[in-house]
């Protein structure tokens, strides 16, 4: 399965989560916009975390292709 599709996954699944989690708590307005606040500000920092490893493993794949392929055009 693509790197991609799986981060879509997860980040799709926390959202969905989320939501249902915030609707159905018994709480007042105020404690839900605070709770859906810092669920957003958790939710942005997990997505960045996975973006920065999506954009390490991208990069080192395409360091290993560049020195493969200037390996085979140097023999």
């Amino acid at each position: 399965m693509e790197l991609g599709k799986v981060v879509l996954g997860v980040v799709s699944g926390m959202a969905v989560g989320a939501a249902l989690g915030v609707l159905f708590a018994p709480d007042k307005g105020s404690k839900t916009r605070r709770k859906i606040l810092n669920a957003g500000k958790e939710y942005t920092e997990n997505l960045k975390e996975k973006l920065d490893d999506l954009y390490e493993d991208m990069s080192t794949k395409y360091e290993n292709l560049l020195e493969d392929a200037k390996e085979f055009v140097t023999k």
